[in-house]
C-alpha cells in the first residue's frame, strides 16, 4: 500500500533518478512543469538522473533531446541500458573481450567505453548483446539466434515489448529478445528496467545513498525501484491510468502518486483504511460488488490516493481488479504520453 511522507518527498533522498517519456517529456514537447521541477530538484543539492531503457541512443544524443526540450542536463547525468549491459559483459568476460553486438550507436559507444570490443564478425565472440537498433538486419538476427542456440552467452540491453513512434506503438527490442531466446530456449540476461542492472548503474555512476525513482510507466520504472528496494513516485502524466493502477499486483505498486511532478515537494498522506472505504483528504473510495466507486470533493493528488488503496484491497482480497470503467478520474483524462 501506498507509504507517507510528512516531509515534501524530495528531502528524504539524496539522488532522483528521473524516466524521460512520459515522465520528462511526451514525443517533442517537455511536460509542463518538468524543467523547473528538475532545477529545484538540483538547487536543493540533490543528485539527478535521467534513466533510460533505449540503447540506441548515445548519452550526448539523450542530451540532446532533454536540452531541446529545455531540460538542463549533462552526459554524466544520463544511464542507458546499453552501459549497464555493458557493465554485465565486462565483469563476466573483462576488458578487451569481443562482443557480438546486435544493434545501434548508443550500444556500441556503450562497448567501447566499457573497453570491450564489438564486432560484427562472431569469430573469437565470447558473448552475443543486443539492443534496438532500427537498421539491424534479418540475417543478422538469424547469425546471433544460431549463435545462442550454440551456447553463447546472451545479454539484452532490455525486454520493452512496445516503443513510441511517429506512426504509433510499434514491436520493441523485446520482440527480437523473444525471437531469440523462443528460438535458442534459453533465457537472456536483460539489464534495463526493470531488472536490477541498470538501477544499479545509475546509483554508481550518478552517486548516492537515497535513491527515488519517478516514473510513469508500472512494469518498467516502478517494478525497476522494487528491484533494487528503493521508494517510487508513480506521475500521471505518461502511460499509466486507473485502469492499469486498478489491476497492480504489489511488485507494480508505487510507494507514492502525484499527478504531476509537483509530488516532488509536497507531503504524501497516506488514506485511513477502514473494513469497507479508503478515507483521504475529503475523498472516501469503496468498491463494492466489483466496482469502484469514489465520492467526495479535495485534491486530485488524494483522489487518486484513495482510489488507488481501495482497488489494492479489492484486488488483494479477491483476486480480481476492480470495475473501474464508469470512474472518471478528476483533471485530464486523456493519457498524455506512450512509452
Amino acid at each position: 500500500m501506498l507509504e507517507e511522507s510528512t516531509t515534501p518527498l524530495v528531502e528524504a533522498h539524496d539522488l532522483v533518478m528521473f524516466d524521460l517519456d512520459g515522465v520528462v517529456y511526451v514525443g517533442t514537447e517537455a511536460i509542463a512543469g518538468v524543467a523547473e521541477a528538475i532545477d529545484k530538484v538540483r538547487q536543493d543539492g540533490r543528485h539527478v538522473a535521467f534513466v533510460t531503457n533505449n540503447a540506441s541512443r548515445t548519452p550526448e544524443q539523450v542530451v540532446d533531446k532533454l536540452v531541446g526540450v529545455g531540460v538542463d542536463a549533462h552526459p554524466s547525468d544520463v544511464v542507458t541500458s546499453a552501459q549497464a549491459a555493458a557493465r554485465l559483459l565486462v565483469e563476466e568476460h573483462g576488458a578487451g573481450a569481443r562482443v557480438l553486438l546486435l544493434g545501434g550507436e548508443g550500444l556500441r559507444v556503450a562497448l567501447l567505453e566499457a573497453g570491450l570490443v564489438p564486432v560484427d564478425d562472431p569469430e573469437g565472440a565470447v558473448a552475443v548483446v543486443s539492443g534496438y537498433g532500427p537498421d539491424v538486419r534479418w540475417r543478422e538476427i538469424m547469425r546471433a539466434a544460431t549463435l545462442v542456440r550454440g551456447g553463447l552467452p546472451y545479454v539484452a540491453s532490455n525486454a520493452d515489448l512496445t516503443i513510441p513512434t511517429p506512426y504509433g506503438l510499434a514491436p520493441g527490442h523485446g520482440v527480437l529478445v523473444r525471437t531469440i531466446t523462443g528460438f535458442a530456449g534459453v533465457d537472456a540476461v536483460v539489464a534495463g528496467k526493470p531488472e536490477k542492472p541498470l538501477m544499479e548503474e545509475t546509483v554508481l555512476r550518478v552517486g548516492g545513498d537515497r535513491p527515488l525513482m519517478v516514473g510513469d510507466r508500472l512494469d518498467t520504472d516502478i517494478e525497476g525501484a522494487h528491484a533494487i528496494d528503493a521508494p517510487s513516485l508513480l506521475v500521471l502524466t505518461g502511460v499509466t491510468w486507473l485502469d492499469e493502477l486498478a489491476a497492480a499486483p504489489p511488485r507494480l505498486r508505487p510507494t507514492y502518486i502525484s499527478p504531476t511532478m509537483d509530488g516532488l515537494f509536497e507531503t504524501h498522506p497516506a488514506p485511513a483504511v477502514s473494513e469497507r472505504a479508503a478515507e483521504l483528504g475529503g475523498w472516501m473510495a469503496r468498491v463494492d460488488r466489483g466496482r469502484l466507486s469514489v465520492s467526495g470533493e479535495g485534491s486530485d493528488a488524494d483522489w487518486w490516493r484513495v482510489a488507488a488503496t481501495a482497488c489494492w484491497r479489492h484486488l488483494d482480497d479477491s483476486g480480481s481488479p476492480a470495475d473501474v470503467t464508469d470512474t472518471t478520474p478528476p483533471g485530464p483524462v486523456r493519457r498524455l504520453g506512450a512509452e
